[in-house]
C-alpha cells in the first residue's frame, strides 16, 4: 500500500484551470496505477482519470476529455491533474487513487483501488 496526499484544490472561476497534485510514499510507486475520481454531494464517486505505471497510456471519463491531463513523474512518487476550461459541474472533491499492478493496464473503477488520499476540494463559481 502507498500513502496518498493531495493537494492544490482551491476556488476558481469557469474557463479557469487548476493543477492538483497527489504525493506517494513508498519505494514502488512505479508500479502503481495511478487514478483519480471526484465526488460531489449527493452523487456517486466517478472516474475522472487514470495512467499507466510508466505514464505511456492514459485514460479520461467522457466528461473531462479535452480539458483534462493526467500525468505522473515517477522519480518524483507524484501524480498530477492539470484541468482547464473548468466548469461549474466540475466543482466536487478529487481523490487521487492507486492500484499495484505487475503488468501495464488501465482500470475505472473505484473499487479495483485499494489506496485513496483524502481528496481536496475543488469548486468552480459560474
Amino acid at each position: 500500500q502507498v500513502q496518498l496526499v493531495e493537494s492544490g484544490g482551491g476556488l476558481v472561476q469557469a474557463g479557469g484551470s487548476l493543477r492538483l497534485s497527489c504525493a506517494a510514499s513508498g519505494r514502488t510507486f512505479s508500479n502503481y496505477v495511478l487514478a483519480w475520481f471526484r465526488q460531489s454531494p449527493g452523487k456517486e464517486r466517478e472516474f475522472v482519470g487514470a495512467i499507466t505505471q510508466n505514464g505511456a497510456r492514459t485514460a479520461y471519463a467522457d466528461s473531462v476529455k479535452g480539458r483534462f491531463s493526467i500525468s505522473r513523474d515517477n522519480a518524483k512518487n507524484t501524480v498530477y491533474l492539470q484541468m482547464n476550461s473548468l466548469k461549474p459541474e466540475d466543482t466536487a472533491v478529487y481523490y487521487c487513487a492507486a492500484a499495484f499492478r505487475s503488468y501495464s493496464t488501465l482500470m475505472t473503477t473505484s473499487t479495483e483501488y485499494g489506496s485513496w488520499g483524502q481528496g481536496t476540494q475543488v469548486t468552480v463559481s459560474s
